[in-house]
């Protein structure tokens, strides 16, 4: 006697085009201002999307998310491009025991240093390797290339236009909510 079979799964619905979403979104609420959702949900659409093209790049390059956010904060601060843990977890929205976790690893893949606080014995610095900074090269390399592909519709003139549109409403979440960067404060 065969084997019964499993009925398959069922498969994802299509996700309704932005403008379908609008209208759907408008019959079930009368009041909706239809060219704010529309400017969110496309927002919320292309993060969720280049979330996704980032992560892959990363894997392929051997990185996760996490460990490219530490390699950021330690070539943004600068040459010799060393922090302080806690001042690495304060920005990224971590406790100690998370940061020193995602450290380790880091310090066992040869991306960073920790090293003892010559001015403090007590406290460590951590500090982007050569091997570091060059997988934070090569992943700026191909983000630049995808970035390019993403804005490639636009000219010249509608990237700053646009530039200057999303850099206005970041200020303003920014301003009002002071916690929105995902960033703690509490961690003084």
């Amino acid at each position: 006697m065969p084997e019964p079979s499993l009925p398959s799964p069922p498969s994802l619905p299509q996700l309704p085009s932005l403008d379908e979403q609008i209208a759907i979104y408008q019959r079930e609420y009368r009041d909706l201002d239809p060219q704010v959702e529309k400017v969110v949900n496309a927002l919320s659409r292309l993060d969720r999307r280049m979330s996704v093209a980032y992560g892959r790049s990363l894997g392929t390059l051997g990185l996760s998310n996490s460990e490219w956010e530490v390699l950021k904060e330690l070539v943004m601060a600068g040459e010799p491009y060393e922090l302080w843990p806690g001042t690495i977890a304060k920005h990224l929205g971590l406790t100690p025991a998370a940061m020193t976790h995602r450290i380790d690893r880091m310090v066992g893949d040869g991306l960073v240093t920790r090293e003892r606080d010559p001015d403090n014995r007590v406290r460590v610095i951590i500090g982007l390797t050569d091997h570091g900074r060059e997988k934070w090269l090569q992943v700026m390399r191909r983000a630049s290339v995808f970035e390019e592909q993403l804005l490639q519709d636009l000219s010249g003139e509608e990237r700053v236009v646009l530039g200057e549109l999303l850099t206005r409403l970041l200020r303003r979440v920014e301003s009002a909510q002071h916690d929105a960067s995902g960033r703690l404060t509490d961690l003084d």
